[in-house]
């Protein structure tokens, strides 16, 4: 009766803390018998009844899903050491790995996660600005109920009242005027930049510097790709420290511009960048600013080096309905090169950070695993929360594994971890499995850092490539 789990829940006599609940086997077509499950407070009492004496009770409701602690107790388990074997195996001969690096990466390394970034962000602004900041992420909680609202959130909307004003004082859309607008827009990427850079330089990178050791040498015969939402610069800083050369689409030296036709050719192995890592930050970067083009009235981006300060407006997060082409281009050139390396035969792609909260690159993703039966890709999560919201969307994509502390998803299937060092390789666990809190932890960008370079058998070289030895 319990090999099948996936039915309905009857809540039956809702009181507070105490309830009773029927919970009907996916097997049990007929009915003949449920389980009757009673919770008092924490416990939960399983019996299994028939339908008659279950029809009796007063009230009921149904719901698509089996209460958590007996969904826990009773879903499948997986062998965390089997599994790891396996994805040892995958790295070892998989000759083109990418990778795509969220908030949650940088987080790693001690700085904001979007909505404490949001809290800062909005407690720094000046007092003529922070209401109308306040009144805007209450007016996108009530237009989108049961969500957070980030600064990205509002960063979008602002943008599109500049361009429903036209950034003019006397045309207003929910209360803010385009003058205004323009102005929150200007100093919310201004704050963004002091907060970031701050937390910036205080991050330890050394963990960050080993993992590009470690990508510099994993595979010399193809080219090293690595997409990003995170805009700020502690990829750029942790590969400058190590002298790995690195290109992200900007050339020149003055105010290096971006040049699309130099992410789309082709390289040969042969080539002097073949082995330069490819770094696309397709939410903008805190080094990128937008200037005037003195021979044009258009806005052109532009990639600084170190800023202390900025002078222009900064490129954070692309509004779409905002940027002209000119603007656009930079975001549109790594969409593209997203989807075009997503289709590009047998490749593994680590996502760690990533919360899925961006449809545009959603909508690549998932196309590129439907479309390219090749293309595997893992995703280390940080919280099960994340595994959970990620159950509907892995089912309909065999190709994607998702893996959380106490949960994974492989083969569309939603497992519970379990820790069984009789079947498989043990030796190294530690690097993937916390015996004492019993649960998984490549999530942390850190630890994942550490468990690739452990699997390379190259650590005394990376260790001596980032120590300068």
């Amino acid at each position: 009766m319990y090999n099948s789990l996936f039915g309905c829940v009857i809540f039956i006599n809702y009181r507070g803390e105490s309830y009773k609940a029927i919970w009907l086997s996916a097997k049990a077509s007929d009915f003949s018998q449920i389980l009757l499950l009673e919770y008092i407070g924490d416990q939960c009492i399983i019996e299994v009844h028939t339908i008659e004496k279950c029809m009796n009770l007063d009230f009921f409701c149904i719901f698509p899903h089996p209460p958590e602690p007996i969904r826990s107790k009773y879903m499948s388990q997986i062998n965390v050491v089997q599994e790891m074997d396996e994805l040892k195996k995958v790295l070892s001969y998989s000759k083109n790995i990418g990778f795509f690096f969220g908030a949650g990466s940088s987080c790693a390394f001690g700085l904001p996660n979007i909505y404490r970034l949001t809290d800062y962000v909005e407690e720094s602004l000046n007092s003529s600005l922070k209401p109308h900041f306040t009144s805007l992420k209450y007016s996108l909680a009530s237009l989108h109920a049961g969500r957070n609202i980030s600064v990205e959130d509002i960063l979008n909307y602002v943008r599109q009242i500049r361009e429903i004003t036209g950034e003019k004082e006397e045309r207003e859309y929910d209360g803010i005027n385009g003058r205004v607008a323009q102005m929150l827009d200007e100093q919310i990427c201004k704050k963004i930049f002091d907060i970031i850079q701050a937390k910036e330089q205080d991050a330890d990178i050394t963990d960050l510097r080993k993992f590009f050791a470690w990508l510099d040498i994993a595979n010399r015969n193809s080219i090293k790709e690595i997409f990003t939402t995170n805009y700020d610069l502690l990829l750029e800083k942790a590969m400058e420290d190590n002298r790995i050369p690195y290109f992200d689409g900007f050339v020149g030296s003055y105010e290096p511009f971006f040049w699309p036709e130099s992410i789309e050719k082709i390289v040969g192995n042969n080539d002097l960048t073949f082995n330069w890592i490819r770094l696309w930050k397709i939410h903008g970067s805190l080094n990128w600013e937008f200037r005037k083009d003195s021979l044009s009235d258009n806005y052109k981006i532009v990639r600084n080096g170190k800023v202390d300060v900025p002078e222009n407006e900064l490129v954070v997060y692309p509004s779409k309905e905002k940027y002209n082409l000119s603007r656009k281009q930079p975001f549109i050139a790594y969409f593209d090169k997203l989807k075009h390396y997503l289709l590009q035969g047998e490749r593994l792609f680590i996502f760690s950070g990533y919360s899925f909260s961006d449809q545009h690159i959603n909508e690549i993703i998932f196309n590129g695993l439907r479309q390219n039966p090749r293309l595997y890709a893992v995703c280390m999560c940080f919280s099960d929360e994340q595994v959970d919201f990620m159950e509907s969307i892995a089912i309909t994509h065999l190709n994607l594994c998702v893996m959380g502390p106490k949960k994974m998803i492989t083969n569309g299937r939603l497992y519970q971890w379990k820790y069984d060092d009789s079947i498989g390789n043990a030796n190294e666990s530690s690097f993937y499995w916390d015996k004492q809190e019993d649960k998984f932890i490549l999530g942390d960008f850190k630890k994942l850092s550490a468990f690739l370079i452990s699997n390379s058998g190259k650590k005394k070289s990376i260790e001596e490539a980032v120590h300068g030895k």
